[in-house]
């Protein structure tokens, strides 16, 4: 159905109830943009800090919030369309494994590489009925549709993606993950360019003021034309833009056969500061998936009623 303003909103079904399974930044950021979806409803945020800022801040903009995580999910009498898991890739292989039965679509915000992956500009955001949906990690969001397409283009032989997110929105989960971070985000790189020798870095930066979310893919690539590289990364950008409005190409060059191209992502909205464009991202990204399941529930219940 479209809105009187042109703007794909609910049929028959409504808003779809989702969760939030984690209440740091990255769940914070979930609960504003689901506040801000005319698809989605927020049914519930769950942590394990009974004390935690995110779940007070839940609590204030009208969510119902639960200290006991995954068991409050799974006691609600009444179902999930969504979960959002912003915990870790160790806690999200056992919240998928105990999800499964319910046919609910779990949307993995952690690097734990199970499930369906999608990145937007590159495999669209259709999402499967249930079951999980990896966004990779923010490196990998960032890079992967550049790297997608600069293996399209050009014989492309090595790859290397370094990202650098400032220190104070990098989270324990984040620090913790970061081994599965790096596994998890060479392997995308691999799988959606076709590059055997790739390589992922991330750095965590302490600078003062905070630095801004940049991701470097670097490419050996003989032969690569500078004009056609440039044309390459405008036209991976606009894409990106589609849903994550801050991204865009701050670097690009290519010479002797090397390639380099640096984005940089910068966050907007009430939560995330200007610098978090990593959380920013994949953010994005998450709710872009829960509302493409949500127009396809809100279209299964318009002919149900039909």
């Amino acid at each position: 159905m479209l809105s009187t303003s042109g703007e794909h909103v609910p049929g028959a079904g409504g808003p779809v109830r989702v969760a939030v399974l984690g209440t740091g930044v990255i769940g914070q950021d979930l609960v504003s943009r689901i506040g801000r979806s005319p698809w989605l409803r927020c049914g519930l945020v769950a942590g394990r800090d009974p004390d935690s800022p995110g779940l007070r801040r839940a609590a204030e903009r009208g969510c119902p919030t639960s200290a006991d995580g995954i068991r409050a999910v799974l006691a609600s009498e009444e179902p999930f369309a969504v979960v959002f898991d912003a915990t870790s890739a160790l806690s999200h292989a056992e919240h998928a494994r105990l999800l499964a039965p319910l046919g609910t679509l779990l949307v993995d915000l952690t690097p734990s590489r199970l499930g369906r992956t999608v990145v937007p500009a590159v495999t669209g955001v259709t999402p499967p009925d249930s079951g999980s949906v990896s966004l990779i990690s923010c490196g990998g969001q960032a890079a992967i549709p550049v790297v997608h397409a600069l293996a399209r283009r050009f014989d492309v032989r090595y790859v290397e993606v370094v990202s650098t997110v400032a220190s104070v929105v990098a989270g324990r989960a984040t620090r913790l993950n970061l081994d599965e971070y790096v596994a998890t985000t060479a392997e995308a790189v691999t799988a959606f360019s076709g590059v055997s020798d790739a390589k992922a870095i991330l750095n965590i930066s302490p600078a003062v003021p905070p630095a801004v979310f940049r991701t470097a893919v670097h490419a050996v690539a003989p032969g690569a034309d500078p004009d056609e590289v440039r044309a390459v990364a405008g036209e991976t950008a606009e894409r990106v833009r589609a849903f994550a409005p801050g991204y865009r190409v701050v670097a690009c060059t290519a010479s002797d056969g090397r390639v380099v191209v640096c984005v940089e992502v910068t966050a907007a909205g009430d939560v995330l500061p200007a610098y978090a464009g990593n959380l920013d991202i994949i953010d994005a990204a998450a709710v872009l998936v829960a509302e493409r399941h949500a127009a396809r529930v809100a279209a299964g219940a318009e002919v149900v009623s039909a």
